[in-house]
């Protein structure tokens, strides 16, 4: 079958840098393939996807080499509005591709401009919300959506078009587990359906296989490390090589000393085939043993009976919520879009006053006390980045805190360059703050938070966006601010695996109530928890279940403990 997409010995140096982002990059992708890019930050992978999408060379200046072809079309000499007949994208940040006021505005948008018919434009716009499930929300402003919804509003917008290639760029990033599970559900549909070409970008390998992909291809230093089946890929140590994080079913079974084989289906833990493993996997899980741990008595903070809504005159968005948290723990707190997780942190940080209740610090009831005042013994690293950056270089964001403190400038200077080292943006320090990308941003707020050594930090989708290797440098940060400083930290997330290794304990929300307070494991192991709460069984359960342990979730502890370097007598 002919390429659809063809790279022939393409390189790219970006105006702005002294090398190239993509060296030397040959690729074939046919029509109707569903493809996944993954790679670390920096390894070039968004830079291929400008290159497909047209932004290169038209918007993103510089030096390009090589043959590039799309649906038959040279970017280069289409422009985006040529390339955009042919490829529609749906990019990352969602918030920055909403044109219209209405939902039904916004998908509209690219028939207004080829001056489309009124008539045979609502017809079409009708059908693009039917096929991604919106036809509800055609009056609703965009920017009310949960993030599911956006990115549906946002396929429905490139579908319109009647585009032959489906570039998603982190479609995962914001979503909840069960949102996230929909969207991937909801690609793989429209792939078999219409048979458009899927190019997916995504750090979430394993949510990105619960649906097929024909390839994966790894992005590596600008050039291609690997493209390869999921089978292939996941039976070899390539991912972990990479700096990748592998599905955590794989993961375990490795720990076991497993040799693991394609033929065994190992793309999918509800088809593969485990009988070669089992005994491996038991023996490995009989040699943990995992030693009780209790946390400190002391109350570094409580909820008591707290409720609070919006809208004065509609139902409350969180109601008599209750709980505390030991100084020196790590929790997280989880739940479907809109379920309330962020309105807690608002109000503990007091950009919200609750409707009633009570809120301790320490001890203290703190309802009376400003934002600032709160600020000095909590930290707050907002969801949406954009909403906290203040100044326009990240050296001056990052300090920020301290100068309004006036902390001298060379302790400010020391402070500043840890942080950024910690959270791998100190090469950046002087570069302006929207030169960087989203998961980047990401990391100079969370640096400008960690400057300022708080005695709580609250931490809203701290790894959204982010490859694995800075994931797991910011965690290990975290977590050694935690053991260390004893800083009590809690972290509203959708990242189960994040859920699961950092954090013993898990509150979960639904509907503005607590439906659970329990262990990260017992919580990802309970089919109707995860259900009720929009979250996803972890593969781990699976793993255990079709395995025959007795418990399911005491795998899931012995993986997790492992995984923290519990083990000494056990050798991989």
């Amino acid at each position: 079958m002919e390429s659809i997409i063809s790279f022939r010995n393409v390189s790219f140096q970006y105006r702005t840098k002294s090398t190239p982002t993509l060296k030397n990059i040959n690729l074939e992708i046919k029509k109707g393939e569903k493809i996944l890019i993954i790679g670390s930050s920096g390894s070039g992978k968004s830079t291929i996807a400008k290159c497909i999408n047209g932004l290169i060379p038209s918007t993103y200046t510089g030096k390009l080499e090589g043959e590039i072809s799309v649906c038959g079309e040279n970017p280069a000499k289409a422009g985006i509005f040529g390339i955009s007949k042919h490829v529609g994208t749906v990019l990352q940040d969602t918030d920055g591709q909403f044109i219209g006021l209405t939902v039904a505005e916004d998908i509209a948008f690219a028939l207004e401009n080829d001056n489309v018919p009124s008539k045979e434009m609502h017809e079409k716009v009708l059908e693009a919300a039917k096929t991604v499930d919106v036809e509800k929300l055609l009056k609703a402003v965009p920017a009310t959506l949960s993030g599911g919804q956006k990115q549906r509003v946002s396929l429905a917008g490139i579908l319109v078009d009647n585009v032959e290639v489906l570039l998603f760029d982190e479609p995962l990033a914001n979503l909840d587990p069960a949102a996230g599970k929909r969207i991937i559900s909801l690609i793989d549909k429209i792939n078999a359906q219409t048979d458009k070409t899927v190019i997916i970008i995504e750090h979430r390998l394993e949510d990105v296989l619960y649906k097929k992909v024909d390839r994966i291809i790894v992005v590596e230093d600008g050039q291609i490390a690997i493209d390869t089946t999921p089978n292939e890929l996941l039976s070899t140590d390539i991912l972990p090589q990479k700096g990748i994080r592998e599905p955590l079913y794989i993961a375990a079974l490795k720990h076991a000393g497993c040799k693991l084989h394609a033929q065994d289906n190992l793309e999918n833990i509800e088809t593969m085939n485990l009988e070669p493993y089992k005994e491996n996997l038991k023996k490995w899980f009989q040699q943990i043993q995992i030693p009780a741990s209790q946390p400190s008595e002391e109350i570094a903070l409580e909820l008591k009976n707290v409720s609070f809504a919006y809208d004065k005159s509609k139902t409350n968005t969180v109601e008599n919520i209750s709980f505390k948290i030991h100084k020196g723990e790590m929790v997280s707190i989880v739940g479907t879009n809109g379920a309330g997780k962020s309105t807690i942190a608002s109000l503990i940080c007091g950009f919200n006053k609750q409707d009633s209740g009570e809120i301790f610090l320490n001890g203290q009831e703190i309802s009376n006390l400003s934002i600032k005042q709160r600020g000095e013994k909590i930290g707050f690293v907002m969801q949406n980045q954009n909403q906290m950056i203040c100044k326009s270089i990240i050296y001056d964001e990052t300090a920020l805190g301290l100068a309004v403190r006036k902390v001298p400038k060379d302790k400010i200077k020391e402070e500043v360059y840890k942080a950024l080292k910690i959270c791998g943006m100190y090469p950046y320090r002087n570069w302006p703050v929207n030169a960087v990308s989203f998961g980047q941003k990401k990391r100079v707020t969370i640096a400008s938070i960690l400057v300022m050594n708080p005695e709580v930090i609250i931490l809203d989708e701290p790894t959204a966006g982010q490859d694995y290797a800075h994931y797991t440098e910011i965690m290990e940060f975290l977590r050694k601010l935690n053991r260390e400083l004893g800083i009590t930290i809690i972290m509203i997330t959708h990242d189960m695996h994040l859920m699961l290794e950092y954090t013993d304990r898990a509150i979960v929300l639904s509907n503005g109530h607590i439906i659970a307070d329990d262990k990260s494991s017992k919580i990802l192991t309970d089919e109707k928890i995860t259900e009720q709460a929009s979250l996803k069984k972890t593969s781990l359960y699976d793993l255990a279940v079709k395995c025959d342990f007795e418990n399911p979730f005491s795998l899931v502890d012995a993986f997790i403990y492992y995984e923290r370097g519990g083990i000494s007598s056990w050798q991989k």
